[in-house]
């Protein structure tokens, strides 16, 4: 459970974080003109834009919303994608294309994976919730048609104290 809360906590970072990496491995490793070129008008805000827009569609679930912590998949996906993203910034010349090509796959199929967990948990209707003072609790079910034989309404009166 630590590890699924920690990539929660590290998800908004990683989209300042990661962008800032192939900045600075462009510098570091002397990739060349053409590559800033790439990291300053691609690379930058293709991973700032995609790295939010994947954040919110998982914190967008009810279930993350209220454990504080992703799901394994998405521990996987983001490992996987962030992996590759960090591998980039090292701009080695021999393996740079294809590790490109399987990033932006990875990246692609992270964002469907991240609508289908989304879908899939709006549809099974008991979606958790929270409450305004932080408790987490389950949508009320709704009353059956007819009422039960002898089962009687419950009414909860609460005294309130007035000030003089």
């Amino acid at each position: 459970m630590w590890l699924r809360r920690a990539f929660f906590g590290w998800l908004f970072p990683s989209a300042f974080l990661l962008p800032l990496w192939l900045f600075i491995g462009w510098g570091v490793f002397n990739a060349g003109a053409w590559a800033f070129l790439w990291v300053l008008f691609v690379a930058i805000p293709a991973v700032f834009v995609g790295q939010l827009v994947l954040t919110l569609l998982v914190r967008a679930r009810g279930t993350v919303r209220t454990q504080r912590a992703v799901s394994w998949w998405d521990v996987i996906g983001f490992t996987l994608w962030h992996g590759l993203t960090i591998s980039l910034g090292f701009f080695g010349h021999d393996w740079w294309a294809p590790v490109f090509v399987l990033t932006v796959v990875v990246a692609l199929a992270l964002f469907w994976l991240e609508i289908w967990q989304l879908l899939s948990e709006s549809r099974q209707g008991t979606m958790l919730m929270r409450a305004s003072n932080g408790i987490g609790y389950l949508r009320p079910q709704p009353r059956p048609a007819k009422a039960t034989a002898g089962a009687r309404d419950i009414y909860v009166i609460a005294e309130e104290e007035r000030l003089r």
